[in-house]
């Protein structure tokens, strides 16, 4: 899958949320509508959010350093991290205050023209950040559903402007329904109320970001299918004769550290065994361009030894990893990536890094 950062969707929605937010802002002094201040602070929030989208994406891009030897690709998990709390915090919690109040000391909504003309003009403008986000998800996304998307994608800028705009779409709804029922019936309650599950959706939805981005922060593994293909392009049946133990690991987005144990036959010269791992780096990078630091370390390949569990293939838990042939897979190899190997051959790509 491809870690496109989604550049496109992100500027559509900041263009988006700052014309709504002036819209609702000013709806909101000639109304006095809970709803629409709400609104406007999730607009405002929302505004800044894409802004930090957007800076940890340029930041990310700052060539790798002594101090930070892998570079900086994990800037974009820690700027989508703090898009989650300012969601909760300034949009989800602001909301659920609002409407307390709201509903607590109920007033009549002046004016409704406004609240329901910026209503329509803001499900309208959100409608098209929305449709824009969907058309850049589409390009990465292939046969994944929604779901599986926004759980399995290492960019994190388009799943956090999907459901952004997602959860600005529904907050609309509620608001105009609140607004709707609060002018029907008399009663500022409805407002009030309304304003209170814009506060509760949310915060749901920055729940879901700030678990989706924290698995990012601590490291996620490749793909499944990245890992298949990296297994696949290391052994040659020549000198390489299989893969002892793999892991991989996202230094950000479009960094992938791959480090494995590889057996190779014990007659080969150190020569051989050099251009073999050099091949294999080779191949790994051709089939995963992603695949920007590789080390291979090789050793000779002990049955007993690794039946044992004495090979230094033990997985971080503990347990014993099984050893695969390539194009096989046992589970623990492709659900692994938090821990790496550092062997007697190793590579590394663009970007200031080892080659």
């Amino acid at each position: 899958m491809s870690a496109s950062g989604g550049t496109k969707a992100i500027v559509a929605a900041l263009s988006a949320n700052l014309a709504i937010a002036v819209a609702k802002f000013v709806a909101f002094l000639f109304s006095g509508s809970s709803s629409m201040l709400a609104e406007s602070v999730h607009s405002v929030a929302d505004s800044g959010n894409q802004g930090l989208l957007l800076l940890g994406g340029k930041r990310a891009k700052r060539q790798a350093t002594p101090e930070h030897p892998f570079g900086y690709g994990r800037e974009r998990y820690i700027y989508a991290f703090l898009v989650s709390i300012v969601l909760f915090s300034v949009g989800g919690m602001f909301a659920v205050y609002e409407g307390y109040e709201k509903i607590k000391h109920p007033h009549e909504i002046e004016a409704w023209y406004w609240p329901v003309g910026v209503l329509v003009f803001a499900i309208i403008a959100e409608g098209y950040s929305f449709r824009t986000a969907i058309a850049e998800s589409n390009q990465t996304r292939g046969k994944l559903s929604w779901t599986d998307f926004i759980r399995r994608a290492k960019a994190p800028e388009l799943p956090v402007v999907l459901l952004e705009d997602f959860g600005a779409l529904v907050g609309l709804v509620l608001a105009l329904g609140g607004v709707g029922l609060a002018l029907g019936t008399g009663n500022g309650v409805w407002d009030g109320i309304g304003t209170l599950c814009i506060g509760v959706l949310l915060i749901v939805i920055a729940i879901v970001l700030a678990a989706e981005t924290k698995s990012l922060l601590l490291g996620e593994s490749a793909g499944v299918e990245d890992v298949e293909k990296i297994k696949a392009s290391v052994v040659d049946g020549d000198t390489v004769t299989r893969i002892i133990h793999m892991r991989t690991l996202h230094l950000g987005p479009e960094e992938l550290l791959v480090a494995a144990k590889i057996a190779v036959r014990h007659d080969e010269s150190a020569s051989e065994i050099a251009e073999a791992i050099n091949a294999a780096e080779a191949r790994i990078r051709a089939a995963v361009p992603i695949a920007r630091v590789i080390y291979l370390e090789p050793d000779i390949y002990n049955e007993q030894a690794a039946a044992a569990g004495t090979n230094p293939g033990k997985s971080p838990g503990g347990g014993t990893e099984t050893t695969t042939e390539p194009g096989t897979s046992d589970g623990s190899e492709t659900s692994e990536g938090s821990g790496s190997s550092e062997g007697s051959g190793s590579s590394q790509g663009p970007g200031g890094q080892e080659g």
